[in-house]
């Protein structure tokens, strides 16, 4: 029986972990490159936003600004669309997709799109199970009793299953939303044929991580399964 810290089962983990290094290296240049081209519309990431909303009926959502770079996101239970500054107030091609994207989650929320409801839904188990199933799963390793360590690991796994299943549904919650906002840019006339691949190549860079973490969490499941094994061997 190998430690919990230092076993050769991280190599399981290790190529997703490669790729989630790649995914984030990815997007970073990829949202640099896209700050840096001013879109021919000259319309800031905030008014994109407005107009979309406006324009597919949703009028209880709002945008606001926050302050956290990059911490663009959708807030179903205030219905807000936080953008951050270089978002809200910038007029580059990145500013759009990343408007428009955040925008296309506001619309899946008023729609009853169902794989956000399920993402919603399954939040809070996600959370509870993502903080306590690590913890729970080394305690069953380190204790004695053959029963109760058992118990402690196969709860730690179920738990840990629940976050595995908030990273698996939240990708076609992202893919759609990309799908919609290459659409509602392109319809709404704010982009141009020409602008169009550098937008979609933004959206495709953040989606790109949404998989690698969906991946780093189905092979961290697999280790802890194949630890539980060498445990009752």
């Amino acid at each position: 029986m190998y430690p919990f810290f230092y076993d050769p089962t991280y190599i399981l983990v290790l190529p997703a972990f490669i790729f989630a290094l790649y995914a984030q290296a990815r997007v970073q240049s990829t949202f640099r490159r896209g700050m840096n081209t001013r879109s021919s519309a000259g319309v800031t990431g905030a008014q994109v936003a407005d107009r979309i909303l406006s324009a597919e009926g949703v009028t209880d959502v709002s945008v606001e600004q926050i302050g956290q770079s990059m911490g663009d996101h959708f807030d179903p239970r205030s219905s807000v669309v936080r953008l951050s500054p270089q978002v809200y107030g910038g007029t580059s091609i990145a500013a759009l997709a990343v408007a428009a994207h955040e925008s296309g989650h506001a619309i899946q929320h008023s729609e009853g799109y169902a794989p956000l409801a399920i993402r919603e839904a399954i939040l809070p188990v996600a959370s509870f199970g993502s903080t306590l199933a690590l913890p729970l799963f080394i305690l069953g390793m380190i204790l004695g009793s053959p029963q109760i360590s058992r118990f402690l690991m196969s709860l730690g796994i179920w738990l840990f299953a629940g976050a595995v299943a908030f990273q698996i549904v939240t990708l076609p919650v992202e893919f759609n939303a990309s799908r919609r906002a290459m659409a509602l840019l392109a319809d709404g006339g704010y982009i141009t044929d020409a602008e169009a691949p550098q937008v979609r190549s933004v959206l495709s860079a953040a989606a790109l991580t949404y998989v690698a973490a969906a991946a780093v969490a189905l092979t961290q499941l697999l280790r802890l399964l194949v630890l539980r094994g060498s445990r009752r061997d």
